[in-house]
């Protein structure tokens, strides 16, 4: 839905001329495709060019002068990630009829030919070849390039021209011929072309600059012809009214597959209003919905109406407009009129039943009005904080297929929906949605008779509430971990990037710095270790680390830590890292680590002992595997790292490489009691975790947590332990319990520690999202 944000590119084709059609309109001086971009030329002042500067030339092709004060024209490149905000030029004054505006960009390094005066000079340097340039309504930068940052439809809704020429991956309809040095884009019939089309609508010529001076060219139809020539014309068609009879029902424009079979045609339908989300920062239209549905299940009775047109609920409307497939939404847009013929008898809402049967899709509620009757669990929160958006799951929490056997990946499709919240907001001061007794949402906390209307967008159904959303707490948060026995506890966490460097991985400001370490220090000292292994600590000398321990000291009293030095921290910017607790365990040796090429970031070992005591000693073995990441600083992973399709991503082959190293450090050192803690970056039953249960290690979550509580991390809406720590056949009968700890793969990325755009109320100095990762916690009997 066009109203919908989103960060998806809209098609590497560009727009299609429907779409730019349907763009909201422009003030009342200007109606959509009045002003258009005439001209673009970026080869000024390079070798063999007729003219010093590059220029875009704008023209009026219609019949009222308007107003160019508050717009500007912006530029990106044919396909690359800068945003068209990085290249702007502000406009001022008014445009006649007929006539043309020369805005005069960067020069060359060659002289040449000055332009004609121009009416407005800006600095933008435009390619020569390929590009994208747009005529915005706003002196605002707009922040997307329509393709590798998608712009959202309120961006779109500014754009009041755009041609993309050469290469260029966004433009209305084909793109315009690539140009030279001493070629331009020059739009035909003297500026009056227009078929939302550049490829058709743009000729390359020499470069023919015209300004405010040059004589007025009405376009036919509108503009400055003082004595027009009169000629018979039929009676106009008299506007709808309520009288006026629809010429096609919801279904038939909805038709029974995944695209409206009448798209592209003008149509009149008659409906009921059900939801109107039309003020500032909503939607841009409403929706409606058939008050007599046909016998057909395969077919919607609602559609998206494109339209500022004042409604409410319940309303009776008929409305008048183009249908049109919108990013897989069939709408109306733009509506020519819509008719408030009085009340309706209020639609009730479609149940719907979660998991849907197979071989149904959400396609036949599109744009309906639905009731999910089961109770639904929030499976993912990554963008509650940015677009209002949860993942929901009936049944419970959505499982990575790898983490664990049963996991039937066909049904948890059927079985999700994502809510959304009607707005196009992006990182709004408060929450949309939160669970009672909470400001925010954890994942699993439950929702029962969600309502709203049903719509798609960007790749997903999605439901725009009707009626309040209110959470359950069915996973409230925990205040300490389960007790796990023992007289020496040990954990494993990840830091997130835990750097004293400012603006690298971790924290971008002291502030950010300083709350990033109180909820690590909260984190710590609630789960009261005496040995952890870390990862994600910046490799700088082990500042990071000793500033860690310091602020663990302030809290717990001196000399309650001190951190164990790596002694081969590896080439990467983060390391592995140890601090224990003195007044319980003694370290017995040196640290040690494997200078194995496999590792980028080395294991790190230590063998400790209680204190004062000549009980049993253990050895801990500290990793961070390789990623799951396709690309890193050698380039895209192949052959055998590349993704083989098996749900394992990428590098997976490494891993088990680095499983096997590390098994083989064990052998090598001739190592007793070994635990190993650490992100192994692979799931419960993918292959790196079976290299070391092949190995002889156990894994202690399987023994000892239960199944729907093993998970330590959540991504793209799916749980699954990532963290470990195995134990090997002699340590096994010293372990007395292990569990992991859930503040953080629960909560959202915006309680987190960072000040960008997380709303201040959301933070506290505590345990909770200190990471993205769960940390676990062991107990031993020494």
């Amino acid at each position: 839905m066009r109203a919908l944000r989103a960060l998806a590119i809209l098609a590497t084709a560009g727009v299609s001329a429907g779409t730019i059609a349907a763009l909201p309109s422009a003030p009342a001086t200007a109606a959509a495709g009045t002003v258009v971009i005439s001209q673009v030329y970026g080869g000024g002042g390079n070798s063999g060019a007729p003219f010093a500067n590059d220029y875009v030339e704008l023209f009026n092709r219609g019949g009222a002068p308007v107003s160019l004060d508050g717009w500007s024209v912006q530029y990106t490149s044919a396909t690359g990630t800068g945003n068209f905000a990085a290249n702007r030029t502000s406009l001022s004054g008014t445009l006649a009829p007929g006539r043309y505006h020369l805005v005069q960009l960067a020069a060359g390094a060659n002289p040449g030919t000055p332009l004609p005066a121009p009416d407005t000079t800006g600095g933008i340097n435009v390619s020569a070849t390929a590009g994208k340039m747009a005529l915005v309504r706003s002196a605002d930068g707009l922040a997307c390039n329509g393709s590798t940052t998608a712009c959202t439809p309120e961006q779109l809704a500014l754009v009041a021209d755009l041609v993309g020429f050469g290469t260029a991956n966004f433009s209305e309809g084909g793109a315009a011929p690539g140009l030279s040095n001493t070629t331009a884009a020059i739009r035909r019939n003297g500026g009056c072309a227009d078929t939302d089309d550049n490829g058709a609508d743009f000729e390359v010529a020499a470069p023919s600059p015209r300004n405010s001076a040059t004589p007025a060219a009405p376009c036919e139809g509108g503009g400055e012809d003082p004595t027009p020539t009169p000629t018979p014309t039929p009676d106009p068609t008299p506007d709808p009214t309520c009288d006026t009879a629809a010429t096609h029902t919801i279904a038939q424009v909805q038709g029974s597959g995944d695209a409206s079979p009448v798209a592209g045609q003008d149509v009149r339908i008659e409906g009921v209003v059900t939801g109107a989300f039309q003020a500032s920062g909503r939607l841009g239209g409403f929706s409606v919905q058939s008050g007599t549905p046909d016998r057909d299940p395969a077919t919607s009775e609602g559609l998206f109406v494109f339209s500022s047109a004042p409604v409410r609920t319940g309303d009776r409307v008929l409305v008048s407009g183009k249908a049109i497939e919108f990013n897989g939404l069939t709408e109306i847009s733009p509506a020519t009129k819509v008719d408030v013929c009085g009340a309706a008898k209020p639609v009730k809402p479609v149940k719907v039943d979660l998991p849907l049967p197979k071989g149904v899709t959400f396609e036949r509620y599109e744009n309906m009005l639905v009731t999910f009757k089961d109770k639904l669990a929030a499976s993912e929160i990554y963008n509650l904080g940015r677009y209002g958006e949860i993942t929901l799951a009936e049944g419970g929490r959505l499982w990575q297929p790898t983490d664990r056997a049963g996991v039937d990946t066909e049904k948890d499709a059927r079985r999700k929906i994502l809510l959304d919240d009607a707005s196009t907001a992006q990182n709004p001061a408060t929450l949309p949605y939160r669970t009672e007794g909470s400001d925010s949402v954890r994942i699993g906390d439950e929702v029962a008779k969600l309502t709203g209307v049903l719509t798609y967008g960007f790749d997903l159904y999605r439901v725009q509430p009707t009626q309040p959303v209110v959470f359950r707490p069915k996973n409230p948060r925990p205040a300490a971990p389960r007790k796990v026995g023992g007289d020496v506890r040990v954990a494993g966490l990840n830091t997130l990037n835990w750097f004293t460097t400012l603006g690298s991985r971790g924290a971008t400001t002291a502030a950010e710095r300083d709350r990033q370490l109180a909820k690590l220090v909260a984190n710590i000292l609630t789960l009261n270790p005496d040995v952890a292994g870390l990862m994600e600590v910046e490799r700088n000398g082990d500042v990071a680390l000793n500033a860690l321990v310091d602020a663990l000291n302030a809290k717990a009293g001196a000399g309650t830590y001190r951190a164990v030095g790596h002694p081969l921290p590896g080439t990467d910017a983060i390391q592995t890292a140890l601090i224990y607790k003195p007044a319980a365990v003694s370290p017995v040796g040196e640290a040690r680590s494997s200078s194995d090429p496999i590792f980028n970031r080395p294991p790190l070992v230590q063998t400790f002992r209680k204190t004062g005591k000549n009980g049993k000693s253990f050895t801990i073995i500290v990793n961070h595997f390789k990623s799951k990441g396709c690309s890193d600083a050698d380039g895209p992973a192949t052959g055998p790292d590349a993704d083989q399709g098996d749900g394992q991503s990428c590098y997976n082959a490494k891993r088990v490489k680095q499983a096997k190293a590390v098994l083989s450090l064990v052998d090598s050192l001739r190592l007793d009691n070994v635990l190993v803690v650490g992100d192994i970056n692979a799931y419960g039953e993918e292959d790196p975790i079976r290299a070391f249960e092949d190995g002889g290690l156990t894994s202690l979550s399987k023994k000892y947590v239960a199944k729907d509580d093993r998970y330590s991390y959540v991504f793209d809406g799916l749980s699954g332990e990532l963290d470990h720590a195995l134990a090997g056949k002699d340590l096994r009968k010293l372990v007395t319990g292990a569990t992991i700890w859930h503040v953080n793969a629960d909560e959202g990325r915006f309680m987190d520690y960072n000040t960008e755009f997380n709303p201040p109320y959301l933070y506290a100095p505590d345990p909770y999202r200190s990471s993205d990762h769960d940390p676990l916690l062991v107990g031993l009997n020494l």
